[in-house]
């Protein structure tokens, strides 16, 4: 769908443009919600860990399949709803033996569609399909990528991303990351053909500070404008850009300083870093 702008017969309303689209209407599946306390950045003592989190509209953690572990039995797309807790849409399966189960909805799925999980070649590469990334061929889109076998799928599950099959060989595929990082994978991950659905996510204007309360997400105060006691960027006699590199309340470098651990095991198996420098080897 596209992103509608009304006519502002408002003040919020005058930079409002939301991306509209067809979803189901009602509540979602009962027995695939969980309620789940909301911690608002802070840790088991009550203190903030992660700032500008809090507030917000009430929300149900949908539970949604990441494992995709019933195979060969077909699965139709009963409905496409949206998820308070992520960015992207899900579509409720309905499996032919009567359960069902949520799915983060590919780009083009539609009400109705039939969707599968596979251990063998298919006849055809449908969109929903999970595979093994052993069996799927070069140059196919792919989504909901497993860094792990059997761990669930933890790469590609934002609004309109996608990861790139790029070659099989032997016992890993090599994948072009949303990043553009291109990597190796164990060839037993699975993946589901496809990108993610509602890629016009990111071009939506909230409005107004309300709107972006509503979804839990409290003001950004910048460093600058605080006193030196708080933050190593502020103080200062009249206005100041921080005389400094800049830096988290607590010195970190917040540009270009890799964060990134080297003794990270998945190190190893980068080809190409996103900057597009090749990794050396050995």
């Amino acid at each position: 769908m596209a992103i509608i702008q009304s006519r502002p017969k408002t003040p919020t309303q005058r930079f409002l443009a939301l991306n509209k689209r067809a979803l189901w209407d009602g509540d979602p599946e009962r027995n695939l919600v969980v309620s789940q306390h909301r911690c608002k950045g802070r840790n088991c003592y009550g203190r903030i860990t992660s700032r500008r989190r809090g507030g917000g509209h009430k929300r149900l953690i949908r539970r949604i399949d990441f494992l995709r572990n019933k195979f060969d039995i077909p699965a139709r797309v009963e409905r496409i709803e949206y998820d308070p807790n992520r960015s992207a849409d899900i579509a409720l399966l309905h499996y032919a033996d009567g359960e069902k189960r949520y799915i983060i909805a590919p780009r083009g799925l539609n009400i109705g569609d039939q969707v599968v999980s596979l251990n063998a070649v298919p006849k055809d590469f449908s969109l929903g399909m999970s595979l093994p990334l052993a069996l799927i061929p070069g140059g196919v889109f792919i989504h909901c990528l497993e860094i792990e076998p059997g761990r669930g799928a933890s790469i590609a599950r934002g609004a309109g991303v996608g990861a790139q099959m790029v070659a099989i060989d032997g016992a890993y595929a090599t994948v072009k990351m949303p990043s553009g990082e291109i990597r190796l994978l164990n060839g037993k991950c699975r993946a589901t053909i496809g990108q993610v659905g509602n890629s016009d996510h990111g071009k939506q204007s909230l409005g107004k500070a309300g709107r972006r309360r509503w979804l839990g997400r409290r003001p950004r105060v910048r460093g600058v404008v605080m006193n030196p006691v708080d933050h190593p960027m502020g103080g200062g006699e009249g206005r100041t850009s921080g005389g400094g590199h800049p830096v988290s309340p607590w010195g970190q470098l917040a540009k270009g300083y890799p964060t990134r651990k080297r003794s990270q095991k998945s190190n190893r198996m980068i080809l190409v870093r996103r900057n597009g420098r090749k990794v050396k080897k050995g």
